[in-house]
């Protein structure tokens, strides 16, 4: 089954060949059904109403995201898709802040505590 993708583009927008370029690959890997639709058609303006600048793109009929349209997110969107839809990420700045997991988790008690110099470690003199 191919994933169909909506392509809310405006002419000269640079951002809008990078998208093309971006699905053009993908593509090549997974079923892609691509339909560009111009902004500045009745149609574009109807499903662009959540798109501040271009390209915007719709996966499946929901908003993806806009402005620079990130490969490795699009490629993990596809992946998933039939799972409930994420956030729309901020123009080319990858996933929303709140689903980026950190690699080292604060340890519980150690906040706010500043480690101290030893005064027994060579070098030091006493006071």
């Amino acid at each position: 089954m191919a994933h169909r993708i909506t392509l809310l583009t405006r002419a000269g927008c640079r951002l809008s060949e990078h998208a093309k370029a971006v699905l053009d690959r993908v593509g090549r890997d997974v079923p892609l059904d691509v339909e560009e639709i111009s902004l500045d058609s009745e149609r574009g303006h109807t499903l662009g109403a959540w798109v501040p600048f271009t390209p915007g793109v719709l996966l499946d009929g929901r908003p993806f995201g806009f402005g620079r349209l990130p490969e490795r997110l699009l490629r993990g969107a596809l992946q998933t898709a039939g799972s409930p839809p994420a956030p729309v990420p901020r123009a080319g700045h990858g996933p929303p802040q709140e689903t980026v997991e950190s690699a080292d988790p604060p340890k519980p008690g150690r906040a706010g505590r500043s480690r101290r110099p030893r005064a027994d470690g060579p070098g030091d003199q006493a006071r």
